[in-house]
């Protein structure tokens, strides 16, 4: 089921087999009978529509976001990051089962798997209803390339994924919801309202699964997370952070402080957003 999601280019296509999937998974634990996690060979890479064209970050465009063209820039943008979210989610479910994990590191996922179809479809008909589509601007990359770095490490992937990526979504939501208030777009804040509540949920997953790993095998788990953000992140962490929804999540200011007065001296990076 992972796989099929996976290798489905088209992003309304790959979202309703998640809804599709997603339902099946809860249907089966809700029966007592879970669906066989079984084995699988993902693709290194999704599959994905001939548009958006994937720029270097450095070459995606910059619009105002006071400007109309801009928010929809934004909306494009938003839309991106949570089709990578969707594959993300359903990777991690097929890539890692050499590990032997409880069945809900499975729920977990799979459900923020539907929560960002869900958030890509919101984020659709925004741009949609806006005389736009996703695929009418250029995009970027830079979101699968945590994933490639981290394609043989569970920690790796928790590390970077949910817990700097995600949470670094915490951090810039507020302001976008603020942009599009201003300008009126009630339906705008409305999808952004949503993701940013649901978002919480997808970092705490991450944490938990981190810990839990990390407990398993004796490891000191914020030792471990600076080690893996030097290894695999390819950015800043950059403040100012949202401490209040980082904490809701579990993610403590001594997991991510650290980093940021780190790298933040580090000269040519680019923010993730």
């Amino acid at each position: 089921m992972a796989v099929e999601v996976l290798t489905t280019a088209d992003g309304r296509g790959k979202t309703a087999l998640s809804h599709a999937h997603a339902a099946a998974w809860r249907a089966s634990r809700g029966a007592g009978s879970p669906l066989a996690i079984g084995r699988a060979e993902p693709p290194l890479r999704p599959a994905r529509p001939a548009r958006p064209e994937l720029l270097p970050p450095r070459d995606v465009p910059r619009r105002r976001p006071g400007t109309k063209e801009g928010r929809i820039a934004l909306l494009h943008a938003l839309a991106h990051i949570e089709l990578n979210a969707v594959d993300l989610h359903w990777d991690i479910v097929a890539r890692f089962t050499e590990v032997k994990m409880p069945l809900g590191f499975y729920d977990d996922w799979v459900k923020s798997a539907d929560e960002e179809s869900k958030h890509f479809n919101l984020l659709c008909d925004c741009l949609e209803s806006r005389g736009s589509f996703y695929g009418a601007l250029p995009a970027h990359a830079f979101m699968w390339r945590a994933a490639e770095d981290t394609a043989r490490d569970l920690l790796g992937r928790l590390a970077v994924v949910p817990m700097v990526l995600e949470a670094r979504g915490l951090d810039v939501t507020p302001g976008m919801i603020g942009i599009f208030d201003k300008a009126g777009e009630a339906a705008a804040v409305a999808a952004l309202r949503t993701i940013y509540a649901e978002e919480v949920g997808h970092v705490a997953y991450g944490v938990k699964w981190f810990n839990w790993l990390c407990g398993r095998d004796g490891i000191d788990p914020k030792e471990v997370f600076h080690g893996l953000v030097r290894r695999y992140f390819h950015g800043p962490l950059k403040p100012p952070f949202n401490e209040e929804k980082r904490a809701e999540a579990g993610l403590p200011p001594d997991f991510y402080w650290p980093l940021a007065d780190e790298v933040a001296e580090a000269p040519g990076t680019a923010a993730f957003r």
